[in-house]
């Protein structure tokens, strides 16, 4: 019966006392960790190139084909797993903020990159062969750097990293067509940045659109335009994510987790949940468990 899911940091993964970075080939990686199959949670960010395989991984409960030329990110505290057929491999580097940001004099720099948003449509890309080829060897000469240390080797992985992230970046921005669109693409990153820090005690559109000095009609219709969904559905499925992450954790009840979440009582969370998710959250626990034990 899963208990409570794993919260995994550096240290735990790593054969050397390390809790800045961890940096491998994905297939040993994978042979030496085989617990990671099933789900667990990161305190720190990662990132995978998949240069071969098959199968299927888990983010934050949506389902992605793993596909060679296929990156994808990932934030601390996010629920994850995996579901590979045949032999699977290319690089992962797990790695803290402090890590990076102990390089930069810019606060919040990762974030600025929309695939540590933790938005999902933004962290798993398929990249175009152009940026896997330019993108491949620099993880190669990461792994290099991490197997013969040399002077100044963890500055040099730094900006090695920095060169993907600018890299993968790039796709992005070139989908962005005019001067409006990147507006209104920076107004929906603001809006759910604010998501994140207020989803529990702010629940309505006009409270965040007072925080962005626009209407509520004009953030509603941004975010239909770019998100394709309203502004307050935006903010609810950010709460019923935090909510499916706290069900996994089986020393939590359902009347703490609602607590937790800022309902006002139990039933009203369950209704919220099941409105949104068609079954209840004790339901969603059950489910989270049997595909556990599978």
């Amino acid at each position: 019966m899963l208990q409570n899911i794993p919260l995994y940091d550096i240290c735990s993964l790593s054969d050397i006392n390390q809790d800045d970075i961890l940096i491998s080939r994905f297939a040993p990686y994978l042979d030496t960790h085989k617990n990671l199959f099933t789900t667990h949670r990161h305190s720190f960010y990662h990132l995978v190139l998949f240069t071969a395989g098959g199968g299927t991984h888990s983010i934050d409960f949506e389902n992605f084909e793993v596909k060679p030329g296929q990156i994808y990110f990932m934030i601390p505290g996010q629920v994850h797993s995996w579901a590979f057929e045949g032999f699977t491999d290319g690089y992962i580097i797990n790695f803290s903020a402090s890590f990076i940001q102990s390089f930069l004099l810019q606060h919040g720099y990762l974030e600025s990159f929309s695939f540590f948003s933790g938005n999902l449509a933004d962290a798993v890309i398929n990249l175009p062969d152009q940026t896997y080829k330019a993108i491949k060897p620099l993880f190669e000469a990461i792994l290099a750097e991490a197997a013969t240390p040399a002077l100044s080797a963890g500055d040099m992985v730094r900006l090695l990293m920095l060169q993907i992230f600018i890299l993968v970046n790039r796709v992005g921005v070139a989908s962005v067509l005019n001067g409006n669109a990147s507006y209104n693409q920076t107004l929906i990153k603001s809006f759910k940045n604010l998501i994140e820090h207020h989803y529990t005690d702010v629940r309505l559109p006009k409270d965040y659109a007072a925080m962005l000095y626009i209407t509520p009609n004009h953030l509603n219709a941004v975010c239909k335009d770019i998100m394709g969904i309203s502004a307050g559905e935006l903010i609810r499925n950010r709460i019923l994510l935090e909510a499916k992450r706290m069900l996994i954790n089986q020393k939590l009840s359902i009347s703490e987790i609602s607590l937790k979440l800022n309902f006002s009582d139990n039933s009203y969370f369950t209704k919220f949940f099941k409105k949104l998710e068609n079954i209840t959250p004790e339901e969603f626990r059950k489910k989270l468990i049997n595909d556990h034990g599978k």
